[in-house]
């Protein structure tokens, strides 16, 4: 049994924790990344661009923990297996994990080639990646026996249909992992650990960091808030789905859209 918080002291208490976030060397993962830093939290980046991975360790540097950059693809096993056993040699135990890691594309079925190559490479990222990661994570973190929190970050078009914006393969990964959420929050509970993920809508990072104009005027014209989201507001998502003070919450899908994904 997660105990429950005793006063708000604790609640965002996460020091000295070590968080894993997969593709943690830019856009949203790093956002996460930096969020969590600031509480203390120690961070394991995997990613495949290194050169990328350097920078962001410099931009945490500044928060004074213990931060880490393992190269790693998400779609590989022996890749994975490798790189979690590093971090666990580098940081000892692992409390978050943040399964971050995703690509787009993938163009309209009908047009694809026979082999669907890139339709698979965007589920096998997206979706694939994720299992793999928690597999080798989940293990180490339920043989630990101290618990855990894993965050998995979606996107608002597993719930929706982005029309005129070829996202099928996308939201059919994304909408597999927030069904995978919900399952492993079921299979892990009893290990104390919990599963949540959360799903942004258009964010100033990664896909969105340059939007076009059409896409600002559609943000515009369809979302009550009217702004791309930041980053930060992820991260500060991730912190508290992570922390203490959600210690009763397991099995939800947070959307953080502006308001985008509400019904007409």
């Amino acid at each position: 049994m997660i105990p429950p918080i005793s006063s708000m002291k604790e609640a965002f208490d996460l020091k000295g924790k070590t968080a894993v976030i997969t593709g943690g060397n830019g856009g949203i993962g790093l956002g996460i990344g930096k969020s969590m830093a600031e509480l203390g939290v120690n961070v394991a980046i995997l990613c495949r661009n290194m050169e990328k991975a350097e920078n962001a360790l410099k931009e945490l540097s500044v928060y004074g923990g213990k931060y880490q950059a393992f190269s790693c693809n998400v779609t590989d096993p022996d890749s994975v297996a490798e790189a979690v056993e590093a971090v666990c040699k580098a940081f000892g135990d692992i409390h978050i994990l943040v399964n971050n890691s995703g690509m787009g594309g993938g163009g309209n079925l009908l047009d694809a080639d026979r082999d669907l190559k890139v339709w698979r490479q965007v589920i096998d990222t997206d979706l694939i990646g994720m299992i793999q990661v928690t597999h080798e994570v989940g293990k180490r973190m339920r043989d630990a026996g101290k618990g855990g929190a894993i965050v998995n970050i979606t996107s608002n078009a597993g719930n929706i249909v982005n029309r005129g914006m070829s996202l099928t393969a996308y939201a059919t990964a994304k909408a597999g992992a927030n069904r995978f959420t919900k399952c492993m929050a079921i299979e892990l509970g009893d290990h104390n650990i919990r599963v949540n993920a959360i799903a942004p809508g258009f964010i100033h990072a990664g896909f969105g960091a340059n939007p076009s104009q059409a896409l600002y005027d559609l943000v515009d014209m369809q979302q009550p808030l009217k702004r791309f989201g930041e980053a930060i507001e992820i991260g500060a998502l991730a912190v508290y789905l992570a922390s203490p003070s959600a210690a009763h919450i397991t099995g939800e899908v947070i959307t953080i859209d502006g308001g985008y994904s509400l019904p007409a």
